[in-house]
């Protein structure tokens, strides 16, 4: 569910501030900047001053390419153990466990996390999915950490206090600063679908079906931010936060049809 606002300073953008323009009724239009929320059947939305706020028909949304696929998804997480991934020595660390096919992650102070052993992971041309939910806490449930040609990216899903979705970093700019920045309401409990879509000039974001993330990548450093280099080369992190995980898969391909 996508709405969009009459502004490009993404990076000027909090939860506070987009509640404000609800209280206020500012114009909402069309913009370059998107705030983004729940990922819910599509719908005409009211803010508080009454003011209809006109959300994309699904009947229109363009149909993305099928990538060539050169491989079936295959799965990083065998719903029994943490064979292959280990935990990370954050300081201040929670703890991780394994309960009913799922991966959790205890708040920690503030990161827990873990990482991937393996060495045979792709670094462009795949995609990397899983489900991801938050049962505590108040800040980032999924810090996804992937490679990025010689170098590594994290997706962030509801950081800065619970609603901020983005990638860090781009050219040194973290999830909050950079324009792939937007907004989501992330309840607790509930589970997401998570995938992450990695070509040599090109990131893409999709949560529950909704694309999130779509940047083009060409002449841009990649980077990570802080702790979270001791996620490579492909790991989950929590800020502050219980979170779960389950159905990590990564499949590759060759290359994806000019729409």
């Amino acid at each position: 569910m996508k709405i969009v606002l009459t502004m490009n300073l993404t990076r000027a953008f909090s939860p506070l501030f987009v509640a404000l323009l609800f209280v206020t009724g500012s114009d909402i239009q069309d913009t370059q900047a998107a705030v983004l929320f729940a990922p819910r059947p599509f719908q005409t939305l009211q803010n508080l001053s009454g003011a209809k706020i006109q959300t994309q028909d699904p009947q229109k949304k363009k149909q993305e390419p099928e990538p060539k696929w050169t491989s079936k998804p295959k799965p990083l997480f065998d719903g029994k153990s943490l064979e292959d991934w280990e935990t990370i020595e954050f300081g201040g660390q929670g703890d991780c466990e394994i309960k009913d096919g799922r991966i959790e992650l205890q708040a920690g102070d503030p990161f827990t996390g873990i990482s991937s052993t393996r060495d045979d992971l792709p670094k462009t041309n795949y995609e990397i999915s899983l489900e991801a939910r938050k049962t505590d806490g108040i800040d980032f449930f999924c810090g996804l950490t992937f490679p990025v040609e010689e170098s590594h990216c994290t997706l962030i899903v509801g950081g800065w206090g619970g609603s901020t979705v983005g990638l860090s970093c781009i050219d040194d700019q973290d999830a909050s600063r950079n324009d792939t920045c937007s907004y989501l309401k992330f309840e607790k409990n509930q589970w997401y679908k998570i995938r992450v879509r990695v070509q040599p000039e090109t990131i893409q974001v999709w949560i529950d079906g909704e694309k999130v993330v779509d940047k083009n990548i060409k002449g841009k450093k990649i980077s990570l931010r802080g702790d979270t280099t001791l996620c490579k080369p492909i790991g989950l992190c929590s800020f502050m936060t219980v979170a779960e995980y389950k159905n990590i898969k990564l499949r590759k391909f060759s290359s994806i049809p000019k729409k």
